[in-house]
């Protein structure tokens, strides 16, 4: 029943996992956790950690309680600041697929790219 949930401005459902930018470096999942707490229950809070230096990225995933929850968090705290630094509260949107591929994206290789090459 679609009547029950909450939308985004896209017309999209809204989930209960956000995204939650633009934090100072030595704000910890705690901190966070105890400000979230503050639009309802907090599922979980992931910080996101630089792989080679261990330090923190400067944004986490918080997941509320509910859908409703995660609006409130929404309203109440995209913009507003922490420690001086304005957050960047939203839905959080599933990871883009990766190109395993790798290298410079493939494309035609070699052959006669223009022009009569004979040298005299």
């Amino acid at each position: 029943m679609l009547d029950r949930h909450l939308f985004n401005s896209t017309g999209d459902p809204v989930g209960t996992k956000l995204y939650v930018g633009n934090l100072p470096f030595s704000v910890s999942e705690n901190d966070v956790a105890s400000l979230f707490e503050k639009a309802g229950n907090v599922a979980s809070v992931r910080a996101v950690m630089d792989r080679e230096t261990g330090r923190f990225k400067g944004f986490c995933f918080v997941e509320m309680g509910t859908e409703a929850e995660a609006q409130q968090a929404i309203s109440m705290f995209n913009g507003s600041e922490l420690n001086g630094r304005p957050m960047i509260v939203n839905e959080a949107r599933p990871p883009e697929p990766r190109n395993n591929r790798g290298g410079f994206g493939g494309g035609h290789r070699g052959g006669d790219r223009g022009g009569n090459r004979t040298r005299y």
